[in-house]
């Protein structure tokens, strides 16, 4: 089924097809717009988090956007950066717009949904504290008007875009001391673009790296269904994150493993420096059971929060890197889409490009190679 005949037809009518087609449970939350998401991956590192990895305004083409679709992908999640769409002195930059807006067309064209995601802005990153950044946003009154402001200005450039194609994704793991702090410019936030487009389907994650055992202590508007409701999990972190230059396991030299336990009791005495706190933090879990069940306790709650305010539940970010043994991680991805799926949990993979990406990269020349098709299988079977 085209999207420009979904265009021609009831929303209710469309619900019907869909959920029958991707093989959904239910269709109970379903939102209003009708925006229907169940696999979907990451365009990172292009207008979000460049790290110079190729041409920045060539990095994402027509061509992946079709390839995406031929694989069997249903939607993209574009993360965007203040910085990459905004200059210091706070005027759009026009190229990067554009590149945005045709990769938007693009998607239109090869039937794809879009979620684009503000990732991070120059007050707030979601990293800050491993990248010796600071955090500004939730002090600075001035940087929460210009965060409102920022989705002013990607309304007025968005809105022509239908609400069953593309949804907003208000903040990418938001960081705040306190929940509150993030509730109230969320809300704030919400009620700007409402003013604007009362039906257009918005993606709201809790505080603290968007965790779904924090979503229970989001206070989300009142009677707003077209909202999608969004955790991220890479847990266990040993294992995902394994020898991530910018997290503490870059300080771990033994190995790891999944399922069972990720760093086994031998190894972790044998390997873990216990003086090195962050390090001890990271692999608190690592000598637990991992397995299909323990995957999906660490976003249980959030399945039960979901229900509990009939909002659909996805899972806007997971992966693992390559530097772990290739059967372990095929083993992740297909037990994770696995438990995603039997739990109605509509999902997207980190990453298109990149180190977690779904083609081969070679980490020394940092570039994508060609894709791996066994891992690609495993997500999209």
């Amino acid at each position: 089924m085209k999207f420009k005949l979904f265009q021609k037809i009831g929303v209710a009518v469309l619900a019907v097809i869909l959920v029958a087609c991707n093989g959904s449970k239910s269709n109970e939350a379903m939102n209003p717009s009708g925006f229907l998401i169940k696999r979907g991956v990451n365009l990172s590192h292009w207008l979000s988090q460049d790290f110079g990895w190729a041409p920045k305004y060539s990095y994402i083409n027509e061509h992946d956007i079709k390839f995406i679709d031929s694989i069997g992908y249903d939607h993209v999640r574009i993360p965007v950066d203040e910085i990459e769409l905004w200059d210091e002195n706070g005027k759009l930059i026009e190229k990067a717009v554009k590149c945005l807006t045709n990769c938007l067309d693009w998607c239109e064209k090869y039937d794809l949904r879009a979620i684009v995601d503000l990732h991070t802005v120059r007050a707030h990153h979601f990293n800050a504290a491993n990248e010796g950044g600071k955090i500004t946003l939730w002090a600075d009154s001035a940087a929460q008007a210009n965060f409102v402001n920022l989705w002013v200005q990607l309304s007025d450039i968005l809105n022509k875009y239908p609400v069953n194609m593309v949804a907003y994704e208000i903040l990418n793991e938001a960081v705040a001391p306190e929940h509150d702090d993030w509730n109230k410019l969320m809300n704030r936030t919400v009620a700007e673009i409402r003013k604007k487009e009362p039906e257009r389907v918005l993606v709201i994650g809790p505080n603290m790296w968007q965790i779904a055992p924090n979503l229970k202590f989001l206070k989300l508007p009142e009677g707003d269904k077209n909202i999608i409701l969004s955790f991220h999990t890479y847990s266990p972190m040993a294992f995902t994150h394994y020898k991530a230059s910018w997290t503490p396991m870059k300080y771990y030299n033994g190995p790891v493993h999944y399922p069972g336990q990720i760093i086994t009791n031998e190894d972790y005495q044998k390997y873990i420096d216990t003086t090195n706190a962050a390090l001890v933090a990271q692999t608190a879990d690592a000598r637990d059971v991992y397995n299909k069940k323990r995957l999906l306790e660490v976003f249980q709650s959030g399945v039960e929060y979901a229900k509990s305010k009939n909002l659909q539940l996805y899972c806007g970010e997971f992966g693992c890197l390559p530097t772990v043994e290739r059967k372990d991680r095929l083993q992740y991805y297909s037990d994770m889409v696995s438990v995603l799926e039997e739990n109605n949990i509509a999902w997207c993979d980190w990453e298109y490009k990149g180190d977690f990406g779904i083609y081969f990269f070679d980490t020394e020349k940092a570039i994508s190679l060609r894709p791996d098709f066994e891992l690609i299988h495993i997500l999209l079977k």
